[in-house]
């Protein structure tokens, strides 16, 4: 069994440095692939870094919302930039966190829609980060030429009636350890409506580890329960499921299936 991790940051300070040992680990419970994503200057060039020097891994890099109100010309320039290096795959993570308040709103859609067009011009895919702005998330999207490029939502956490909407768009769904949480039940049912040629997987470490290893520090190698756990949800063999999440990630990310 092969695990693609389609979104993880090796990147984070939490691994910086010891990030060669985390991927040794990975490998010993079936996550062979990854995806480092990017949120800022300093985070997208450590994800290209790893996507040069690592096999197997890859680059996702754009500015995530929480940064959005440092992305000016400058920084423009160097995402156009490096969104020419082969390593990367896709732009993100890019969205809306109403969550927290570290970049205004207003801001926060409007590097949002300026991103999504540099996708719809180069057409590459995006990865998806919504937090507590699910409508103006969808919204956003619905308004961008999004079946064009594609992309997917990230760590999705939504009901079924949002998963539906999400898929209309084209969009690929991921989910993280939170569809392990025993009490997420509402989740656990999109988890089980995600058409199988749409479902991805992800850790988001070094946050959300999955059951039995909620509130622990995430790593990638965790992606392999958080299959479990979707694979359970589904009455899948996780065997299976994690053939088609792993092909799911490399046709998203159009990349060569580097299965072994």
């Amino acid at each position: 069994m092969e695990i693609f991790d389609s979104h993880t940051h090796l990147n984070d300070e939490a691994f910086w440095g010891a990030e060669q040992s985390y991927i040794k680990h990975a490998k010993k419970l079936g996550v062979t692939t990854m995806a480092q994503v990017g949120s800022n200057t300093i985070l997208n060039q450590r994800a290209i870094q790893l996507a040069e020097k690592y096999p197997n891994t890859y680059a996702v890099i754009g500015w995530h919302p929480e940064d959005s109100k440092d992305f000016h010309d400058n920084e423009r320039e160097q995402l156009l930039n490096d969104l020419k290096n082969e390593k990367v795959v896709a732009i993100g993570e890019i969205g809306l966190d109403y969550h927290w308040d570290t970049s205004p709103q207003k801001v926060q859609r409007r590097v949002f829609e300026e991103q999504l067009e540099i996708a719809n011009t180069l057409k590459m895919p995006v990865a998806i980060h919504n937090r507590d702005a699910m409508e103006d998330t969808y919204d956003i999207l619905k308004s961008s030429n999004i079946k064009e490029f594609g992309g997917v939502m990230h760590s999705f956490n939504g009901s079924v009636e949002w998963l539906e909407k999400f898929l209309a768009l084209g969009m690929n769904i991921s989910y993280s350890g939170v569809a392990s949480f025993k009490k997420t039940k509402e989740l656990h049912e999109s988890v089980r409506q995600t058409p199988l040629d749409r479902i991805m997987v992800e850790t988001d470490a070094p946050y959300l580890a999955p059951e039995p290893l909620r509130g622990q520090q995430n790593e990638p190698a965790y992606a392999l329960y958080v299959l479990e756990a979707l694979a359970r949800h589904r009455d899948m063999n996780p065997v299976d499921l994690a053939d088609a999440t792993y092909q799911n990630a490399c046709r998203l990310y159009r990349i060569k299936n580097e299965k072994n």
